[in-house]
């Protein structure tokens, strides 16, 4: 049964619906972007560009790319697992899985944060002991690591189970049953089904990498040129009134999050074209 299409707003509250939505959001989303540029270049292209000069700004794009470099694979790799271990097959604690994936969805981002200071920092349940092996976790790109991770951890296995979900089993079984081994079933078979689903998860979990602050501020210590990561990095340069380096860092991530749209508007219409051939076919 096909989805019937969208009507045209044929009445005066059809059409206010709209405009207030339209103007909620360029309040609340266009507003804001347009005054960070704006605030960033106020005093010219050369000033914009001297932010980026500084050492501590550079250290913290540096530590913010290595993080999502490192965070984003590793929960693409969980995300994959996950929702293949729960839609593929039947088992005892499948309920408690999902449970805990969607988990870090309702965790305040400083609690994500505050649990490793916890688990690992110097008073923590593990602290004595790896102090003692020279470990260091808590104030260091290790436990920023494992922030993100934390609060980055739903977004690849939800975007997957859902269209797994909907896919079922049909396939892999008639690839078994032909004789296909589990590891050739996976990539010729289940991969390029969620490929387009596969990179959007990865996208999301990538966007909000980079813009981690609650988690990753618990974490970091604030150790300049060390541990601040871009969204730290502008808090900082905040506090000290320098305004135009604080948004220049900041416009960085609001062009991070352009891009982020651009390609999630591409995938969303690639996926959706995938969808409708398959649906014709």
């Amino acid at each position: 049964m096909r989805a019937s299409a969208p009507f045209k707003p044929q009445t005066a509250v059809d059409k206010a619906v709209i405009a207030l939505a339209i103007v909620w959001l360029g309040f609340v989303i266009l507003l804001p972007l347009a005054s960070v540029f704006a605030e960033a270049f106020r005093k010219g292209v050369q000033a914009y560009l001297a932010a980026f000069d500084d050492p501590d700004a550079r250290s913290a794009i540096r530590l913010t790319l290595t993080v999502a470099a490192i965070a984003v694979p590793l929960n693409a790799l969980f995300g994959l697992a996950a929702a293949w271990a729960v839609t593929k097959f039947e088992f005892v604690g499948k309920t408690l899985l999902l449970s805990l994936i969607d988990l870090p969805f309702s965790l305040s981002p400083v609690i994500s944060g505050l649990v490793w200071v916890l688990l690992f920092g110097a008073n923590g349940w593990f602290g004595q002991q790896l102090d003692a092996a020279g470990i260091k976790v808590v104030f260091n790109i290790t436990g920023i690591v494992l922030a993100t991770i934390l609060v980055t951890l739903p977004f690849v296995a939800r975007e997957l189970i859902p269209l797994m979900q909907a896919q079922g089993t049909d396939e892999e079984v008639a690839a078994v049953t032909l004789g296909a081994q589990a590891r050739h079933t996976f990539f010729k078979v289940t991969l390029p089904n969620i490929v387009w689903a596969l990179l959007y998860g990865v996208l999301l979990c990538n966007a909000r990498a980079m813009g981690e602050f609650g988690a990753v501020s618990v974490v970091s210590g604030h150790i300049r040129g060390l541990t601040d990561t871009m969204p730290l990095q502008v808090e900082v340069l905040y506090n000290d009134y320098d305004f135009v380096a604080a948004f220049a860092i900041a416009s960085l991530l609001a062009g991070l999050a352009l891009v982020t749209l651009v390609l999630k508007t591409a995938l969303e219409w690639r996926f959706a074209d995938r969808l409708a051939r398959g649906a014709r076919h």
